[in-house]
């Protein structure tokens, strides 16, 4: 389909692809977590409202992170080998043209919050802003997935908001296992980076870890299961969910072996493969909530 609109539309092409609205893969990323938590907000049953707000929603804002993130590496992304397609880079979107589609975007995202309830809007802002401080860590700090992670995650307590109206701990428990999850899968995203990274003076937690970093990827998604597993006790979910966190821990031991020697090819793969693991792990609470019926 991609494809096809390349070719008969090549003036839209590089805003799609700015956008990445051709590359699916953290759509997906963001996506699973919302559901989770939409799920277990909704006690298995959340309001149709919520689930199109916040489905919307992440595509939207997910568009809207990587054109804000594309801008802030403008003079960096030429050279990354990976990146040095990208439109900014290339000269096919201009800056100003990259911060009016981003003003967009963020507008399509302020109509939606509108249909949800006041908790909820004023948490947005929160949200918008670690979108937008995310990109330009990497300038000071060696953990911009840190950041990443707390704005990847934001949406899990912005849809406990505005299904119940409030924070109950298990918000904060699916926020934390998705955050440390996340700091993991994006840390094999930027081993894939690693050495362009050195050479231009970006940082991140890949080059932090050094050689320990297949050690800290396990660490942290041993301790986002951990917290799955806090979460899981506290609701008294059954089977059906535990059977999805086992699938994803299988997933996690996969990505482990994958990434032995370290080769980038093998290191993205291994972050590709992450959207089965939060799939996986929907699947057992939709498998949860319709047994309990």
């Amino acid at each position: 389909m991609f494809e096809i609109v390349a070719q008969r539309y090549p003036k839209v092409w590089p805003y799609i692809q700015l956008m990445r609205l051709d590359r699916p893969i953290g759509t997906l990323l963001l996506l699973w977590p919302t559901l989770w938590a939409i799920w277990v907000a909704g006690d298995g049953s959340p309001s149709l409202r919520t689930f199109i707000v916040f489905t919307l929603g992440v595509i939207v804002m997910r568009a809207a992170g990587c054109v804000i993130n594309d801008y802030a590496d403008r003079d960096f992304d030429g050279h990354v080998s990976r990146t040095k397609g990208r439109p900014l880079a290339t000269g096919a979107v201009t800056s100003k043209q990259a911060l009016a589609l981003f003003s967009a975007l963020v507008f399509v995202a302020f109509i939606l919050v509108l249909f949800v309830n006041r908790f909820t809007f004023w948490l947005s802002f929160v949200g918008l802003g670690l979108a937008v401080l995310y990109p330009f860590t990497k300038r000071f700090t060696f953990m911009p997935q840190i950041f990443l992670g707390a704005a990847f995650s934001w949406a899990i307590p912005m849809a406990f908001a505005a299904e119940t109206g409030e924070l109950p701990p298990a918000a904060w428990l699916l926020y934390t296992a998705n955050l440390l999850w996340t700091v993991a899968y994006d840390t094999q995203y930027a081993m894939v980076d690693r050495e362009d990274d050195l050479k231009i003076g970006i940082r991140s937690t890949a080059i932090l870890f050094g050689d320990a970093d297949r050690l800290m990827i396990a660490l942290l998604q041993g301790m986002a299961v951990f917290t799955l597993y806090m979460l899981g006790h506290r609701l008294g979910l059954s089977w059906a969910y535990w059977l999805g966190v086992a699938a994803a821990t299988g997933l996690f031991v996969y990505q482990f072996l994958l990434t032995k020697e370290r080769q980038p090819a093998a290191c993205f793969k291994a972050f590709l493969n992450n959207q089965w693991a939060g799939m996986a792990i929907f699947a057992g609470l939709l498998l949860h909530y319709l047994l309990a019926a």
